[in-house]
């Protein structure tokens, strides 16, 4: 799929929503909004899980659906525990019931690429991320994965390093922010962010639950913290080379979309869950070559830089599932977001598209941030637009078929 340019967006006005004055709206009663399976009496559920399996053991298959934002699952049973990813046998799904198929030809091949420890099985079972592939063995239209490693094989000697910064906001299975009033909203932003007390940060255990089941999986994770809007997370992924990124970052929303499940409640990626003066959620990416971490490599890093601004319409058409428009209501100019009609750089400069940070400009060598990407962006998408810009001199709309090279 090719990008459009910017044309077809359509900036929504940002008029801020007058919240948060007087003590009535602070101390509204609160209800928790949770889904009913939640509730179930998990004391039962741990009675079985408690079973032995007699050497068997559960693999569940893990792939993206037809919307390009989704995750599925379904669970099969292996005789003996895999010890790497040719162990795991391909599978199939009805793509007619995920959005990828017709009925009438709905059979689709999971191709595992990328085996985890299983967090809430726990060993020797696995989660297993798949590529997609149609009926004729061609790429599904959202299986954006198999180009990626293409162009990252073609760059490997560069060592790109990735780190993705995924943001997320909380919410009620009523779809309201989980721990905001009824029929209100909390207090301005300012007290929320890495913020500390019941007041000021809303579902911690959900955060540091799923912090420990991505260690306890095998993916990178490094690091967490609460967001400027509560109710609002974050969750970092990385350093990871290549085609990593993006196996280490999908593998982590399935984690979180599970613990969530758990919890009676909802992670949605959406750049901008709430309009007015709230902040909106990105996946901001880091990203450096060998050259640029090497001594001197400032300069890499500002001819990188160069390419880049001379590409914005094309990065930003790929860096939500929409073509621009997710993030045409999230990059605005305010609310530390750049202006999705411009392309800026700058040191520690958080209102710019790309962020040299400040110790990288004094050590003269290091990586930079593009803060663009939406936080429903395909991280594949992402690292593989960055790569053929800033490695393969890559320009304009339009990028180059690499399949037989």
């Amino acid at each position: 799929m090719r990008p459009s340019g910017l044309s077809g967006l359509c900036m929504q006005e940002v008029i801020p929503d007058q919240h948060g004055e007087g003590e009535w709206n602070r101390l509204r009663s609160i209800k928790m909004s949770v889904s009913h399976s939640s509730k179930l009496n998990k004391v039962v559920r741990d009675q079985y899980m408690r079973l032995p399996q007699g050497g068997r053991v559960l693999v569940t298959y893990v792939w993206i659906d037809g919307s390009g934002e989704g995750v599925r699952c379904k669970t099969r049973t292996m005789d003996q525990e895999p010890k790497c990813i040719e162990d795991v046998p391909e599978w199939n799904f009805d793509g007619s019931s995920t959005d990828q198929a017709e009925g009438s030809n709905s059979d689709m091949f999971l191709i595992p690429v990328r085996m985890f420890r299983d967090p809430f099985c726990l060993d020797p079972n696995k989660l297993v991320l798949c590529e997609v592939l149609k009926y004729n063995r061609k790429n599904a239209e959202t299986n954006l994965r198999n180009i990626c490693k293409k162009v990252m094989d073609l760059v490997k000697d560069s060592h790109p390093w990735f780190g993705m910064e995924q943001e997320y906001t909380l919410l009620g299975i009523n779809g309201h922010p989980y721990g905001w009033p009824d029929n209100g909203f909390p207090g301005p932003q300012g007290p929320y962010y890495c913020g500390v007390g019941a007041d000021k940060v809303y579902g911690r255990d959900i955060v540091e639950s799923h912090y420990k089941a991505c260690i306890y999986a095998g993916v990178k994770i490094c690091g967490t913290n609460a967001e400027v809007m509560p109710s609002q997370w974050e969750f970092q992924v990385g350093p990871c080379e290549g085609i990593e990124m993006g196996d280490h970052l999908w593998m982590a929303r399935f984690i979180l979309h599970r613990v969530c499940e758990d919890f009676g409640v909802v992670a949605t990626l959406d750049p901008k869950p709430m309009t007015g003066n709230w902040n909106g959620a990105g996946c901001h990416t880091n990203y450096s070559t060998e050259d640029m971490r090497k001594e001197g490599g400032l300069k890499c890093i500002e001819a990188a830089i160069e390419k880049l601004s001379k590409r914005h319409d094309y990065h930003i058409c790929v860096y939500d599932p929409r073509g621009g428009r997710d993030n045409s209501r999230r990059l605005t100019g305010h609310h530390e977001t750049s202006s999705i009609f411009e392309f800026s750089a700058g040191v520690a400069n958080r209102g710019a598209s790309i962020r040299i940070p400040r110790q990288v400009g004094q050590d003269g060598y290091g990586y930079f941030e593009d803060r663009r990407p939406a936080a429903n962006c395909d991280p594949y998408a992402v690292t593989e637009a960055i790569v053929r810009t800033t490695c393969l001199n890559e320009t304009g709309m339009q990028t180059t078929d690499y399949a037989d090279k």
